[in-house]
């Protein structure tokens, strides 16, 4: 049975919220609706900079100690606007929606010690917006001593079936961390984060002296030169040399400081590290994969396109918007997928995407 379904999602460049429409049976899609964002304030922004900050000590996963409970008030009203704006805008009424997938605001992400946090109050969106809305995705896999993340590989595989491309083809995606799926054929899926994605450089520039949230197409990186040495020392640390499955926080290379130089030659350095790290992943994949398909924010920077085509030479290398996917809304479509997969208890996550011992399936339902 196909059900209609919106997707939710506020990733880890704490831009703002994604929505998304899709029509699915949690195997295939049948049908894209339309999609929406609804940006954070400066206010909000800044909030989860400093929920990120304390959340590194977190004693549990529901802990919400002072800003950490300001800010999940706060990403929850950001949800039910976002929802609230996206029905109105398209006429959709609420009883048309089966379900909506939360995938909440990550602020901790350790599968080590079995942590991962994203915060949001699913019961309270679930009230504000009389929906039924499925949560708490990653947190069922983490206990089973699974990575957590990447989690949305099950969407790329039944997006990538509609191709009907000669594999292997990587699905990459560019948030504040950057992630992959390996697709060679219906039963070969592999994922895992590859590196930094935006997250880094898009904190270099709101430090700078642009003061801008963001390289806005790559502009700043494409007048500067970088600093390869500094990028190769980057890259000789241990995360990169491990084969998948492997996770990341946001903040995991926070603490790498680039030498004195230009912004421009800044902003070119840390978008190079980005695309050596994709690059890094190549030779632990079963085969060199023949096409490269970009989503996520990344896939509007240009000079990270360049960038990726030289250094994944000689396979292609296109932003999913050339497909007829939708570069901004495809983690919310996946989410949406993803929810309805869950209602349906088909497996969320599997040992060769999350390293979890089995298939596993997930999320959580707050009715309203």
């Amino acid at each position: 049975m196909m059900l209609t379904a919106i997707g939710l999602m506020s990733g880890t460049s704490l831009d703002g919220v994604d929505v998304a429409l899709i029509e699915t049976d949690g195997r295939r899609v049948k049908a894209f609706g339309p999609s929406g964002y609804r940006p954070y304030t400066h206010k909000e922004r800044s909030l989860l900079l400093q929920a990120l900050t304390e959340a590194v000590n977190l004693p549990q996963r529901d802990a919400r100690p002072g800003i950490l409970r300001e800010a999940e008030r706060a990403v929850t009203l950001a949800h039910a606007e976002a929802v609230a704006t996206f029905t109105a805008q398209h006429r959709i009424p609420c009883e048309e929606i089966d379900i909506v997938g939360f995938h909440g605001q990550t602020v901790l992400h350790r599968p080590a010690q079995k942590m991962t946090v994203q915060i949001g109050d699913a019961p309270a969106l679930a009230k504000a917006i009389h929906i039924p809305v499925m949560h708490d995705f990653r947190a069922a896999d983490v206990a089973a001593g699974g990575q957590g993340a990447p989690f949305v590989p099950v969407y790329h595989r039944a997006l990538a079936q509609s191709l009907e491309r000669e594999g292997p083809m990587v699905v990459l995606n560019i948030g504040g961390v950057s992630n992959i799926t390996y697709i060679d054929g219906p039963d070969t899926l592999i994922a895992c984060d590859t590196g930094p994605g935006n997250a880094l450089l898009d904190d270099f520039m709101r430090r700078g002296v642009t003061g801008q949230a963001f390289d806005n197409e790559g502009r700043l990186a494409a007048q500067g030169n970088a600093n390869e040495a500094w990028i190769a020392r980057a890259l000789a640390q241990p995360f990169f040399a491990l084969p998948p499955p492997k996770s990341l926080d946001r903040n995991d290379f926070a603490s790498l400081v680039l030498p004195d130089m230009s912004p421009a030659d800044g902003a070119a350095t840390l978008t190079g590290f980005t695309a050596a790290a994709i690059a890094r992943i190549v030779p632990l994949l079963p085969k060199v994969p023949r096409s490269w398909v970009v989503a996520g924010g990344g896939a509007r920077n240009l000079t990270m396109l360049r960038m990726l085509r030289e250094r994944l030479a000689p396979a292609t290398v296109e932003a999913a918007d050339a497909l007829g996917w939708s570069t901004d809304a495809i983690e919310a479509q996946a989410f949406g997928f993803l929810a309805a997969r869950g209602l349906k208890g088909l497996p969320l996550s599997y040992p060769a995407t999350t390293g979890v011992p089995i298939p596993m399936t997930g999320g959580i339902i707050a009715r309203p």
